[in-house]
């Protein structure tokens, strides 16, 4: 009993990840709104009520597309990365920081991810809604934790962590961000990025920790 109960969850986490695939490839070609369930279970190779077994709905299955994509290449990208501060000086943590992220950000799947969902969200504002919550909002919470632990082991002046997040980010983003979004910018070479994102850890450091600048 127990291994056929194993065997069956083998075979819909399988299937999960099969409809999700198709789904992927769906949402990112015809956009939130053409897609269908109907369509994306023709794909798969079953009946549409196979597909609400899975995902109660398009939000449903859209929601995990997002929640997968941006998760996966999160633990990718910012895993590895030691605490502020740890082996090497802080200022050349935050800016090994800033590169993980702008990295992550010109990603192929985050960039159409993120043209997507501005495409969208005027005519379905609860898809900008299961973006946040799925994503950003996740990476705020992992920029809020570097910032805890490096205030509470004595390696950066107390203050708001989140707001220190926030402000890192949003100096890494500057200038850059919006235009990859535009299509006016191309992907940055490793010394352009690290050169911009110094930068911008220079004038986060001046405001937030004069003393490590």
């Amino acid at each position: 009993m127990m291994l056929e109960t194993t065997a069956e969850t083998t075979r819909g986490d399988a299937k999960r990840r099969a409809i999700l695939d198709v789904a992927r490839a769906v949402f990112q070609a015809q956009g939130y709104a053409a897609a269908s369930m109907s369509e994306i279970a023709a794909r798969v190779g079953g009946s549409k009520g196979t597909l609400y077994n899975y995902f109660r709905s398009k939000e449903d299955l859209f929601s995990a597309f997002i929640a997968g994509t941006c998760q996966g290449l999160a633990q990718t990208y910012f895993d590895p990365l030691p605490p502020i501060g740890e082996g090497k000086p802080v200022r050349e943590s935050l800016i090994d920081l800033g590169v993980t992220l702008m990295e992550f950000l010109q990603t192929p799947e985050i960039v159409a991810m993120h043209r997507l969902v501005t495409a969208e969200v005027g005519r379905f504002p609860e898809i900008g809604r299961i973006f946040y919550e799925v994503g950003p909002k996740r990476g705020e919470r992992r920029f809020t934790d570097y910032f805890e632990q490096a205030i509470a082991v004595g390696r950066f002046p107390p203050d708001d962590p989140h707001m220190l997040g926030q402000r890192l980010k949003d100096l890494v983003m500057s200038d850059v961000y919006l235009r990859l979004q535009w299509g006016v910018l191309g992907h940055l070479g490793a010394d352009e990025l690290r050169t911009h994102v110094a930068q911008s850890v220079e004038i986060f450091l001046r405001a937030f920790a004069p003393r490590l600048a």
